[in-house]
């Protein structure tokens, strides 16, 4: 029985190859997009869950929103300090490590090597992260001056991994040391939230003493990531509710500390697995992701899906009444309607069988395309936990019986002495022309919507990337590492002399780089006022305004001829000097939206206005007055996607960690001779330079990339509505062959039936648009508010899409519906 309902089915998509054609084909495509978007979102999905007692792992996070301003961030990273103070009041806690970003280097021969994705930690690191330790054991890190390898460093740094007993040599903020190599790890896999390649336990207290003295007890200090692992069975939503009480409890400081880490910072225990797509994206060890993405990018997965889906069964219906002669003579012979309900199904199974086996040859060819495309490591695997082989058998199913369903009961209950009297070899079932326009209707809404989506989507990049940054990036290049503390006897020599070099024509010094990251934050009151004001603090040199390019609305920039202007003191100076200095008071300048938030009228008004912070007791008291000596316009250091930071600059030509170079010429000539000046004066620290332009480049990539996902959807879905639509115009058309005959001898010109058939198919288009146009607009006004800056949502885009849709529809039928309309009424009634 089997070998002849597929005999049948054969046949039957034999007789109606075109239709089949499209059937297999357009399923084939969608089912292809649909397994490549959803090895993305699973792998997106799958950060740390292959690491042994994830579920125990918890990392704390800070989230600051400040009620006076609106100022916003979320970040990874908090406290060192409240690592103790966590493990202290939670009971739950087994074990716990902090895990610090650092600028250390190897020294190798003298000279400084980058070692890429190294962290000093303190705490029990191979007890909160079972690692899989290829040399050594869980205990390699337990004691300070200890440092392990993952296997690709072991490799890279020893040439093996046989490397116990071996030394590093490290260098830190001016500190060398050697550290012993006590273990090597297995490398950590793509789809981790822990990205490191080297390890090292150092003291804590003793470094920072000698580096950042405060910042093992400052609970604004947020340099490093907090991880802890868990008892089995704790309660992670109980312990984030027991967290406010314990702010209260454990964070101290003066009123501008309590004020900044307590009462405007909120605390959250976030599980290892849920790090990737937390709130904040780019504060951790790796770029993170948002769920917000990945379930656009699913939902739009399954929109192209569902799109085949409603091709396969409008055509499954409108072919199906062509066989209502067939369905009532085999019902004649005996044919139950079960058996006739099984062979519809089973045609219509075969079908999407067929589509599947395609669908999967073309997501493995296009495969490696698309994961260089989203920079992931992507692999199509067939069985095990990520197998695709049970969910394609589960698609065959799905979609064959969502296409095979209504032909089949509908058609098989058709009555045999109904059909055959009426010599019909064709029948409409009740209601299947209704579900036909219902389900085009659906079809081009979901096209218009995402045709909206593309444009605004596209409009947005453009904007951003056209969005005056309020410097030059061209000609400006970026060098890391100037304010590391070895440096600190060279680096006036070294700016000097990079000034010099042919084709540099400004340098200046940053604690705020292009898109770096970083930031630093400190409460002002302006003038004798009580209120507190809160924006950013960031020493830059007397260079820097020129080299970046941002003009000067009032005042003056900083004069290195003018002693009151330079806060630069020696690292080692003792902390009671350094306040004693701040004191005296300094010259500072802001930016425009400082100048705003202090609600200061004008640039030339605050020339000369007083910004004062206290000093805690314990530094002896008093305030710190800083002279407002300049305003200089706004600059997007941050990148286009984030707000304009309100920036108080102050001279320090030590502070500083990055250098802006600005040049005219080659590039590549003038990074090589900095890089030949850097390596000769400053070996003890690696070379490091980008360019302004590639920065900017990198901060577009996942824009860039949803903006291409949403247009490749959008024309994939077009293109199988469009598809359908030929097909059930064709369809209908030659259903319609008879009528066309009457119509036209009767009177009716060619452009009467054209005009007929095309309104038929039109007006389901012109509907979608009263579903599409409120979808979109919904969900675009909510992807917009994400940006600081952003287009007006115009019903441009809307009518734009409608428009071309119909256009599409128009074009695709206007073939069809001529050449059934100049065919001679003869051939349709002569059997009349």
């Amino acid at each position: 029985m089997f070998t002849h309902y597929a005999t049948v089915a054969a046949r039957a998509i034999a007789k109606n190859p075109f239709y089949a054609l499209i059937n297999i084909g357009g399923l084939a495509v969608a089912i292809a997009a649909c397994l490549l978007i959803a090895t993305y979102v699973r792998f997106e999905t799958s950060y740390d869950r292959w690491m042994p007692h994830h579920d125990e792992i918890v990392q704390v996070q800070n989230y600051f929103r400040d009620p006076t301003t609106g100022d916003h961030y979320d970040v990874q990273g908090s406290p060192f300090i409240a690592r103790r103070a966590i493990a202290k009041d939670f009971p739950q806690v087994l074990s716990s490590v902090w895990i610090g970003w650092t600028n250390a280097n190897r020294i190798r021969d003298g000279r400084a090597e980058n070692v890429e994705n190294f962290h000093f930690v303190d705490g029990d690191l191979l007890g909160t992260f079972p690692l899989a330790m290829r040399r050594g054991d869980a205990h390699a890190l337990d004691r300070i001056g200890q440092v392990i390898l993952s296997e690709a460093e072991a490799i890279k740094q020893f040439g093996g991994t046989d490397v116990i007993g071996k030394t590093i040599t490290l260098s830190d903020g001016g500190i060398v040391k050697d550290y012993q190599v006590t273990g090597v790890f297995a490398d950590l896999p793509k789809n981790s939230a822990l990205d490191f390649r080297m390890l090292a336990r150092f003291d804590a207290v003793a470094h920072f003493a000698k580096t950042t003295p405060g910042q093992t007890s400052n609970w604004g200090w947020r340099s490093g990531l907090n991880f802890f692992r868990l008892k089995p069975g704790s309660d992670v939503a109980a312990m984030n509710a027991a967290l406010p009480a314990w702010k209260q409890r454990n964070i101290t400081g003066n009123a501008d500390e309590l004020r900044m880490s307590r009462d405007y910072t909120t605390y959250a225990f976030v599980p290892l697995a849920d790090v990737h797509l937390s709130r904040p994206r780019g504060s951790g060890l790796t770029p993170g992701n948002d769920w917000r993405s990945i379930i656009t990018l699913a939902v739009v997965a399954l929109l192209v899906l569902a799109m085949a889906c409603i091709n396969f069964t409008n055509l499954a219906t409108a072919q199906a009444g062509g066989r209502a002669r067939e369905v009532a003579l085999r019902k004649v012979l005996g044919a139950r309607r079960g058996q006739l309900i099984a062979q519809f199904l089973g045609e219509s199974l075969m079908i999407a069988g067929v589509a599947t086996l395609l669908g999967l040859a073309i997501a493995e060819l296009a495969m490696p395309w698309f994961a260089r495309f989203m920079r992931v490591p992507l692999t199509l695997s067939y069985l095990g936990a990520n197998g695709v082989l049970l969910p394609a058998v589960a698609l065959v199913l799905l979609v064959g019986l969502l296409g095979g369903l209504y032909p089949a009961f509908y058609l098989s209950r058709f009555q045999p002495a109904r059909i055959l009297k009426a010599n019909k070899s064709a029948a409409e079932t009740e209601g299947s022309g209704r579900l036909r326009t219902a389900l085009v209707i659906v079809q081009f809404a979901v096209s218009i919507g995402l045709i909206a989506c593309t444009a605004i989507v596209y409009s947005q990049i453009v904007y951003l990337r056209s969005l005056d940054p309020g410097f030059t990036r061209e000609g400006l290049m970026q060098l890391e590492g100037i304010g590391d503390p070895a440096l600190d006897t060279v680096s006036d020599t070294l700016v000097d002399q990079i000034a010099h070099l042919p084709g540099v024509t400004a340098v200046g010094r940053t604690g705020i780089g292009l898109n770096t990251g970083n930031t630093s934050t400190s409460t002002v009151f302006l003038g004798g006022g009580s209120t507190p004001i809160t924006l950013g603090t960031y020493n830059v040199d007397s260079g820097y305004f020129r080299t970046l390019g941002v003009p000067l609305l009032a005042g003056r920039s900083f004069d290195p001829t003018r002693v009151a202007d330079d806060t630069t003191m020696p690292r080692d100076t003792p902390e009671r000097e350094v306040y004693a200095r701040l004191r005296q008071g300094f010259p500072v300048v802001l930016n425009e939206s400082a100048l705003k938030r202090l609600g200061i009228a004008s640039p030339r008004a605050a020339i000369g206005q007083q910004l004062t912070s206290p000093i805690d007791a314990a530094q002896g008291g008093g305030v710190i007055r800083q002279t407002i000596v300049g305003v200089v316009g706004d600059a997007r250091q941050r990148g286009p996607n984030a707000e304009v930071e309100p920036i108080v600059y102050a001279m320090d030509r030590h502070a500083p960690f990055w250098l802006l170079v600005r040049y005219s010429g080659d590039p590549v000539a003038i990074r090589g001779r900095i890089e030949t000046l850097w390596k000769r004066l400053a070996p003890q620290v690696p070379f490091d330079a980008d360019l302004a332009e590639d920065i900017d480049a990198r901060s577009y990539h996942v824009d860039n990339a949803r903006g291409q996902m949403f247009a490749a959807a959008s024309l994939l879905a077009v293109a199988i509505g469009c598809l359908g639509l030929f097909a059930l115009a064709s369809f209908t058309a030659a259903r319609r062959t008879k009528e066309i005959g009457i119509r036209k001898v009767l009177g009716a010109r060619t452009s009467d039936i054209v005009r007929l058939l095309i309104w038929q198919f039109t007006r389901p288009v012109l509907a979608a648009n009263l579903i599409a146009w409120p979808l979109a607009w919904w969900v675009m006004r909510d992807w917009l508010n994400s940006f600081p800056a952003r287009i007006t949502l115009s019903p441009l885009p809307f009518l734009a899409a409608g428009t071309l849709a119909l256009l599409i529809a128009v074009a695709t039928i206007t073939g069809q519906a001529v050449r059934v309309a100049r065919a001679k009424p003869i051939k349709a009634l002569r059997y009349e």
